[in-house]
């Protein structure tokens, strides 16, 4: 069994070409510091703060493959969630696969491109910490296929859209897992004003004690903001991209 319910999201890890400079620029804005997990596992670093489990980073081996954050769902039984992938439209793009005693993960790519993880808990059951300054808190997928990633969603990990919820549009849609009360994130949809190039995707929001501070200190370490502050309902939310290229979310408390 995991801590965290099927289909809740339960980590949250980046592939960067230089792991040394990652563990820089996120030290430096979430007050992280980092553990290698040894070469066994390829040198994945796992973030901690205040030693809890925050995140993890993993050195990009392979050029070819992008600098990017990505998302992990919980799953009771992996190699059960790959077959409904499957099942449901999706591409399975790495079967269910142990990881040593840490668990067990696999990677699958959704009707409308964008690509997601799976994760049974072992010995590493997930985020330890979510919710405060410096940890994960949001995650949403931006896709140009919502009525199919709506239905397969739901066919693979129960997730629904939120009935009522002030925020909703017919291009923003809050989610949540069958059964409880708590959102999980969001489904985007990304209209004409997006770059046609622009894949798909996934974006991993973590919470920032004050907004404006955080920006400052992602530019002075190298990273780039690509979206000024906006006001959500959950407060003032920013796209930031980090020192290598990889993108994700800022929000801070309303």
């Amino acid at each position: 069994m995991t801590a965290f319910a099927e289909g809740v999201p339960c980590w949250a890890d980046a592939m960067l070409p230089d792991l040394e400079a990652g563990k820089r620029f996120y030290g430096e804005l979430f007050g992280w510091s980092f553990v290698d997990v040894g070469p066994e596992f390829g040198n994945y670093t796992n973030a901690l703060l205040d030693g809890r489990k925050a995140a993890g980073l993993m050195p990009k081996r392979d050029g070819r493959m992008p600098t990017v954050w990505g998302v992990y769902f919980a799953a009771s039984d992996v190699a059960a969630t790959a077959a409904r992938v499957g099942e449901a439209g999706g591409q399975v793009i790495t079967g269910a696969s142990p990881v040593g005693d840490l668990g067990a993960m696999m990677l699958g790519v959704d009707p409308g491109g964008a690509v997601f993880g799976a994760w049974q808990a072992g010995r590493h059951e997930g985020f330890e910490v979510q919710g405060e300054p410096g940890s994960y808190v949001w995650m949403g997928l931006s896709t140009r296929a919502p009525e199919a990633v709506d239905a397969f969603y739901s066919d693979v990990f129960g997730f629904e859209g939120v009935p009522g919820d002030p925020g909703a549009t017919p291009s923003f849609l809050p989610w949540r897992v069958a059964g409880q009360e708590r959102e999980i994130g969001c489904r985007i949809v990304l209209d004409s004003r997006a770059p046609a190039e622009l894949p798909a995707h996934f974006t991993v929001f973590f919470l920032a004690e004050e907004m404006d501070a955080a920006l400052r200190t992602a530019v002075r370490h190298g990273g780039k903001v690509l979206s000024e502050p906006q006001g959500t309902p959950g407060g003032p939310l920013a796209l930031v991209v980090d020192n290598q290229g990889a993108a994700f979310g800022l929000m801070a408390p309303k």
